[in-house]
């Protein structure tokens, strides 16, 4: 198995936006050391309620990719993800619970007065609507391998950028915070191993379809980009309840 294949295949389409995750407009505002700790928690309560339509169906985008793939001739990566489906399974009831003890800490200390079950019931933003849509398209394409992809762009998300902002969130808001942020303090943890396994799915995967390979890395690219603008629109939702807390 060549390793070299994603540096040299995959790692060109990505790069671009993953210089995004290390110093996009989102990402320097929520790491700045002289940010406003009420937008940062603001922003915790809008990634665990709107995350929640982010992350509901993830088990079965990635079940449903690897049937596909079983039925295009891609049998070993269409069991890997069947089994890494099962791993993902009722991973957004932490985010509901999470967004249910931000907003019970927020409301002893703060104005307005929040509802978590209308902040779990928000409207999606055109990104939430975008991650979905790139998962049918995805499954319903030639190359569902494509999956593979997102799975390795998003979960490396949880390895890059999630620490910082777990330190930056104790710092800011005090360690009690992480009492509420059980979601991404578990991902930090599982995603290391699920990066490594989707970088040796990528692998192998760009070894048996390399005429596909620019469409894997567009999708990968595609997926990040959109989570990217997710964040922008957590934190674009965070500023306007900060604004009703001002007036």
């Amino acid at each position: 198995m060549n390793k070299n294949l994603v540096a040299e295949q995959y790692m060109p389409h990505v790069a671009t936006v993953r210089e995004a995750l290390q110093s996009g407009p989102a990402v320097r505002t929520l790491l700045d050391p002289n940010v406003d700790p009420m937008l940062l928690e603001a922003f915790l309560i809008q990634l665990c309620s709107l995350g929640v339509y982010m992350t509901e169906p993830v088990d079965g985008w990635i079940r449903r990719a690897g049937e596909s793939c079983l039925r295009v001739g891609l049998d070993e990566i269409g069991r890997q993800l069947i089994t890494h489906a099962k791993h993902e399974a009722g991973h957004h009831l932490m985010m509901v619970q999470d967004t249910k003890n931000l907003v019970a800490s927020w409301n002893q200390r703060r104005t307005p007065k929040l509802d978590a079950e209308q902040l779990l019931n928000q409207p999606p933003s055109r990104a939430m609507q975008e991650y979905r849509e790139i998962h049918e398209e995805t499954i319903a394409s030639a190359m569902p391998g494509g999956q593979v992809a997102i799975e390795y762009e998003i979960e490396n998300l949880s390895v890059q950028f999630a620490p910082k902002l777990i330190e930056q969130c104790k710092r800011v808001l005090g360690k009690d915070i992480m009492k509420s942020l059980s979601f991404i303090e578990e991902h930090v943890e599982l995603d290391v191993g699920h990066t490594a396994l989707n970088e040796n799915m990528l692998t192998r995967l760009l070894g048996q379809v390399p005429a596909h390979a620019d469409t894997i890395g567009k999708t990968g690219a595609r997926a990040l980009d959109i989570y990217l603008r997710f964040y922008g629109d957590c934190l674009e939702r965070a500023r306007k309840m900060m604004s009703s807390a001002a007036a």
